[in-house]
């Protein structure tokens, strides 16, 4: 018993290893022990100890086990099940995320409805409260409100929460009207590769910012006297550095326009709330925003950010993987028409209700059923584009979709530079998928799935990935340290059980 207990350790931390792309060497220096130490822990011959366990966790980043509080940390999915009935998507975690940095903006009262309740709008509480932000769930926790108070004390940072999310660069934008220096974490979240911040600085600089990074943090300076004299023509069509851009020029006293602005969902819910604070933009949905600025904002709003279009891929997929009926509620549609054409052409069969708006009055959404298909692989290869093309964070699902249908698909993820590398787990539950490089794999179809017990991929949509091929394969799958898909799906297992599917959330090893 003890020997099991420590070989499944050891292949858990050797998993957690490959994940952050390190070698024994690199973790026994880390550790401060030697290589064949490691290597003896991960092929399960050498006892260990909680408290070495617990070193290892921090040096991966990654909770090998969980000690001293509750939670769900692992799931366990009988797959094989077809799912039946209907489900609702949730708001978007983009949108909801970048509407909390918002309301740094506000003096007054900020009211957010629904608010996607998952670990990354929590760790922005988080670090709201720590600077002084006052946050309350109203309405039996269905939704949220926000009191900024007229001084923020950011010495008071809570670091650890503010270094487990990406969303924390999006602080620059607002705080560079508030204070003349500061300081924050650099951004954390998925294990993507190298993803630069300089198309967000060479925004910010417009407005008079200045970051130099040390020591893990951007210490920030602001300029009063540099103020934006001529559009802003963004390097990246990004949409978080669309959102800063937005966020800076909200409070500038003028009128800003943003050149290769992003135009995708989040984006558009940003600007639509930026408008109920006074704040008028014009060019929403294009690639040219022109706002026109309020110096002071102190207004009570009452704003309901839209659906997730990602979430409600991740649904079509589980649909299409397990070969059912399922009818997918409140679909924001305009931002998944290119996918729905796409699998149309691979040879979905399903049926798309009429539109209805959402509550933000704007957004598009219908009701969708997806039927069981015999897909066939596409023509062209799987590659994503900023909106209105295919959703960056909507292609990993195709990977699990292209594994469904017959013949072979190429899927090109160009964006992220590790993302593709996690999408060959599927291989572990039967795929086939070939790297090509670490932007493109090759993926054949169809697919036996298999059970299998593995370690959940550090970025959160190969994770869900993953999850989906659980739930098709036959037999018993684990999926350990789900925290990564916690970060942006609320209740995703409960809600998937809600439909069929047999997923249990534990804690033990």
């Amino acid at each position: 018993m003890i020997d099991d207990y420590l070989a499944r350790i050891g292949q858990l931390i050797r998993d957690a290893r490959q994940h952050r792309g390190w070698t024994q060497v690199q973790l026994a220096e880390a550790l401060g022990t030697s290589q064949s130490a490691v290597n003896r822990i991960e092929r399960g011959n050498q006892n260990i100890s909680l408290e070495m366990i617990a070193r290892i966790g921090e040096a991966l980043d990654s909770e090998i086990v969980s000690l001293g509080y509750a939670g769900p940390m692992h799931l366990r999915v009988v797959g094989g099940r077809r799912l039946h009935g209907s489900i609702d998507v949730k708001t978007s975690k983009n949108a909801c995320v970048a509407l909390l940095c918002a309301t740094l903006l506000n003096s007054g009262r900020t009211v957010l409805r629904r608010v996607a309740r998952i670990e990354e709008v929590f760790r922005i509480l988080e670090v709201l409260g720590s600077i002084g932000v006052r946050s309350r769930w109203i309405n039996e926790g269905a939704d949220l409100e926000i009191v900024t108070p007229a001084e923020l004390n950011l010495d008071a940072i809570d670091l650890e929460a503010a270094r487990r999310t990406r969303s924390i660069i999006m602080f620059l934008g607002p705080l560079l009207h508030r204070m003349d220096q500061f300081r924050i974490p650099y951004a954390g979240g998925c294990d993507l590769g190298t993803r630069t911040v300089e198309p967000h600085m060479q925004a910010l600089r417009r407005f008079g910012l200045e970051v130099t990074a040390t020591e893990g943090m951007y210490h920030a300076t602001v300029n009063r006297q540099i103020t934006p004299g001529r559009a802003i023509v963004l390097t990246e069509r990004g949409d978080t550095v669309t959102e800063n851009a937005l966020l800076a020029a909200a409070r500038h006293d003028g009128v800003t326009v943003i050149r290769n602005a992003s135009s995708n969902y989040m984006v558009q819910d940003l600007c639509f709330f930026l408008e109920q604070l006074g704040v008028r933009v014009e060019g929403v949905g294009t690639t040219t925003l022109t706002v026109h600025g309020v110096p002071e904002i102190d207004r009570d709003v009452d704003y309901s950010p839209s659906e997730d279009p990602v979430e409600a891929m991740s649904l079509i997929a589980a649909a299409v993987v397990t070969e059912s009926e399922l009818t997918i509620r409140r679909v924001p549609v305009e931002f998944l028409e290119i996918e729905l054409a796409v699998l149309e052409g691979m040879g979905l069969d399903h049926d798309l209700g009429p539109e209805y708006p959402a509550d933000n009055g704007r957004t598009r959404l219908a009701d969708l059923t997806v039927r069981p298909s015999k897909l066939e692989a596409p023509i062209d290869k799987i590659h994503p584009m900023p909106f209105p093309g295919l959703n960056i964070d909507n292609a990993p699902f195709f990977a699990a979709i292209a594994a469904s249908a017959h013949g072979s698909t190429l899927i090109h993820d160009w964006v992220y530079d590790n993302r593709a590398i996690y999408l060959t787990d599927l291989n572990r539950l039967g795929g086939r998928l070939q790297l090509l490089d670490p932007h493109r794999v090759l993926v054949e179809g169809p697919t036996r799935w298999r059970a299998a017990e593995m370690m959940c991929p550090p970025a959160l949509r190969p994770a869900v990935v993953v999850l989906l091929a659980m739930m098709a394969a036959e037999g018993t799958s684990v999926l350990r340290n789900v925290y990564v898909i916690n970060r942006g799906y609320e209740d995703l297992a409960e809600r998937l059980n809600s439909v069929g599917a047999q997923i249990e959330t534990f804690r033990n090893i």
